[in-house]
C-alpha cells in the first residue's frame, strides 16, 4: 500500500518533491502559506519555469493523485511530510530559517502520531536537532530526518528522480528505517548518518563546489596573463584520476544564487564563533564577491571607455534553464555597468522580469537582433542553448563595434573570428 504523502512549501523543490512522489503511484498533497501560489497551481501553472515541471503537474492530477492547499490540516492523515520551502537567503548569503520554523510549529500540532516529517530545505548545521525538540513539545510520537535537496535548475525533476545517491540523517534507528523503505523506491543507494552529519554532507558539497569555481576563475586570470589556454588546462587537470572528467573546473563570472554562498556563510559563521582558524570559507565567499569587480574590469580593457557606451547583454538568469532572477549575479554585472554610466540592453529567452522592481534601469529586448542593435559590445552572461546556437552572421552589420565577450566560454571562437568578430574570453 502507497504512503500518503504532504508537502509543505510549492516554489522550485517543494513542486518537483510533489510531482516525482505523483510519479511513483504515491498521493500527495502539497501545502503553502501563499494562496496566489496554491491558486496557480491548482489552476496548472507553476511558480517558475522548470523543464516538464508544467506538464508532470497535469499528469498528477490526470491520475487523481495530486493535489494543492492553503490549509495545513490537509496533511493531518499523511504518512511522511517533506518540509521543501527553498530556505530564504538574505543579501549576505545567511540563511533566514524563519519559514521553517513556523512550518515545523504549525504541523506539529496536526501531524499523526508516528508520522515523520522530511527536511528537504537548506538546513544549518544543528538546525534539525532543534526542530525535533521543537515538534516533541507538542507530540513526542513524531520524527524528523533530514535529506538534503540536490536539485540543478533546469534538470531537478531528472536529478530528483535519478539521484545517484541519497543522504539520510535522522536521530533513531526506527525512523532511519521508515525512511530508508521510503527512499529506496528511487535508488538503493543511501547514506545513513546522525542529522548533523547529514547537514554537514550538504555544506561540504556546496562549499567544496564554491571553492572549485573561485579556484578555477583564479586560475584563469593567470592563464590572460601568461598566455595559457584555461580551456586546455583545464582538460589537462580533469585528465588526472584524483581530480576526474566531473570535476567544477568552469571558469566564468562566479556562483550566484545564493545557494552555495549560504554554505559558505555557516561555516565561516560555525568558525567564527569557535575563535578557530578554519578561515578558508570566508576568504573564498569574499573572493567570489569580487568576481563580478573583475568582469567589469574586463569588461573597461576592451573598451577602454565605459560611460556612454551601449553594451547588448544576453543572459540574466543565473544558469539556463531557469526563470528566476533572484540574486542572480548577471543582474548585479548589470547593475555595475548601469553605474559605470553604460547604456544596458537585455534579452534572456525564459526571464520572469516580474520578479524585479517596475524601476529597472536597463532595457529589454525580445531578441538577439534587437540587443545587437547599435550596440558597443556584445556580453554573454548565461549560456543559453539559443546563444550557442545562434547565427551569429545576421547581426555582424547592426553591432557599431563587432565585438562579442563570452564569459561563459560557451561559443565557437574560431568561427566568430572567421565571420569578423573581435572575439573575447576567460582565460585565454
Amino acid at each position: 500500500m502507497k504512503s500518503k504523502i504532504g508537502v509543505i512549501g510549492l516554489w522550485h523543490l517543494g513542486c518537483v518533491i510533489s510531482v516525482s512522489w505523483t510519479k511513483k503511484g504515491h498521493k500527495v498533497i502539497g501545502f503553502d502559506y501563499d494562496l496566489d501560489r496554491v491558486q496557480n497551481l491548482q489552476r496548472g501553472k507553476p511558480p517558475l519555469f522548470e523543464p516538464d515541471l508544467k506538464e508532470s503537474i497535469q499528469e498528477g492530477f490526470d491520475k487523481n493523485l495530486l493535489s494543492f492547499c492553503n490549509d495545513i490540516k490537509s496533511l493531518s492523515e499523511c504518512d511522511y511530510i517533506f518540509l521543501a520551502y527553498d530556505t530564504p537567503v538574505k543579501d549576505d548569503d545567511s540563511s533566514d530559517t524563519s519559514i521553517l520554523e513556523k512550518s515545523v510549529n504549525d504541523v506539529s500540532g496536526i501531524m499523526k502520531d508516528g508520522s515523520i516529517l522530511i527536511i528537504s530545505s537548506q538546513s544549518p548545521a544543528g538546525y534539525c536537532r532543534h526542530l525535533r525538540e521543537l515538534m516533541h513539545l507538542k507530540n513526542e510520537t513524531l520524527e524528523i530526518a533530514y535529506s538534503p535537496e540536490n536539485l540543478r535548475l533546469g534538470e531537478a525533476l531528472e536529478c530528483y528522480r535519478n539521484p545517484g545517491r541519497i543522504i539520510l540523517g535522522t536521530a533513531l534507528p526506527s525512523c532511519e528505517t521508515k525512511c530508508v523503505e521510503l527512499f529506496s523506491e528511487i535508488t538503493d543507494q543511501i547514506l545513513t548518518m546522525n542529522l548533523e552529519s547529514a547537514e554537514m554532507v550538504k555544506h561540504g558539497i556546496n562549499s567544496f563546489l564554491a571553492m572549485s569555481i573561485v579556484f578555477t576563475n583564479s586560475l584563469s586570470d593567470i592563464c590572460e596573463e601568461s598566455k595559457a589556454n584555461i580551456k586546455d588546462v583545464v582538460n589537462g587537470m580533469k585528465s588526472d584520476i584524483r581530480i576526474g572528467q566531473k570535476a567544477y573546473l568552469s571558469p566564468g563570472i562566479g556562483f550566484s544564487g545564493g545557494t552555495l554562498g549560504r554554505d559558505l556563510k555557516v561555516l565561516d559563521e560555525v568558525n567564527r564563533k569557535a575563535n578557530g582558524y578554519a578561515k578558508l570559507f570566508g576568504f573564498v565567499h569574499t573572493s567570489n564577491n569580487e568576481r563580478k569587480l573583475a568582469i567589469v574590469k574586463k569588461i573597461k580593457k576592451i573598451l577602454t571607455i565605459l560611460e556612454g557606451k551601449t553594451i547588448g547583454v544576453l543572459g540574466l538568469t543565473y544558469k539556463p534553464g531557469t526563470s528566476t532572477l533572484r540574486r542572480s549575479l548577471p543582474l548585479e554585472i548589470v547593475d555595475l555597468l548601469i553605474d559605470e554610466k553604460v547604456n544596458v540592453k537585455v534579452f534572456d529567452p525564459k526571464a520572469d522580469y516580474g520578479e524585479l522592481p517596475s524601476n529597472q534601469r536597463f532595457i529589454v529586448e525580445k531578441n538577439v537582433l534587437d540587443v545587437a542593435k547599435d550596440s558597443d559590445m556584445l556580453l554573454i552572461l548565461t549560456e543559453w542553448p539559443e546563444f550557442v546556437k545562434f547565427d551569429w552572421s545576421v547581426i555582424t552589420s547592426t553591432l557599431k563595434s563587432k565585438i562579442i565577450f563570452d564569459t561563459k566560454n560557451c561559443l565557437d571562437d574560431t568561427l566568430l573570428t572567421k565571420i569578423g568578430f573581435n572575439y573575447f574570453s576567460v582565460g585565454r
